[in-house]
């Protein structure tokens, strides 16, 4: 009876393997965005002095129970909190002082510079509490922003190029605190 000849199932099946590696799509697991401050000298640190009106205080305890300056909320009005918060739109003194600056290719605009989110979590939190908070955290920035671009471009903000979201992103940029646990900010 002869016999099957398999000299080339080797290089057959090792061409199969790199053709399936090269063309299969690998799914990567996808974070948030954050850029990491750079390591500091510890002996030189000074405290940051915040108004108390410039800061919104975030706290999300270890059974996901999120507060808001003290009082509970729901991860889906954080969006809407975030939001008035950040454009203070009838210079309410309850919430941040807003500075009238030149910024290039929007002319003389009121900015939310010194407002700050101070996100307190604690260290038992689940992951999925601390993503979805700062998710709408981000979905608020965004909405303002998107707002922005569609009133003073007649685009949405991903259709604006760089130097359009840049100036935009100077309107209303993204101050996250982030504090560990027992470490407060001081108030004025």
């Amino acid at each position: 009876m002869p016999g099957l000849n398999t000299t080339s199932t080797a290089d057959i099946s090792f061409m199969l393997l790199i053709f399936f590696l090269v063309t299969s799509s690998m799914d990567s697991d996808w974070g948030l965005p954050r850029q990491l401050p750079t390591p500091e000298d510890h002996s030189q640190e000074q405290e940051v002095v915040v108004k108390k009106r410039n800061a919104l205080c975030l706290t999300l305890g270890a059974d996901g129970h999120l507060t808001c300056n003290g009082e509970a909320i729901e991860v889906g009005d954080l969006t809407k909190r975030v939001e008035d918060f950040v454009s203070n739109v009838n210079n309410d003194p309850n919430l941040p002082e807003m500075s009238k600056r030149e910024v290039h290719l929007l002319g003389l605009c009121q900015v939310s510079d010194r407002h700050v989110i101070m996100l307190d979590v604690h260290p038992e939190a689940t992951y999925d509490a601390y993503f979805q908070m700062q998710n709408a955290i981000v979905q608020g920035y965004n909405n303002l922003r998107n707002q922005l671009a569609v009133r003073r471009f007649g685009r949405s903000l991903s259709a604006c190029n760089a130097e359009q979201r840049d100036a935009i992103g100077l309107v209303y940029p993204q101050r996250i605190s982030e504090q560990t646990a027992g470490q407060k900010g001081g108030e004025e």
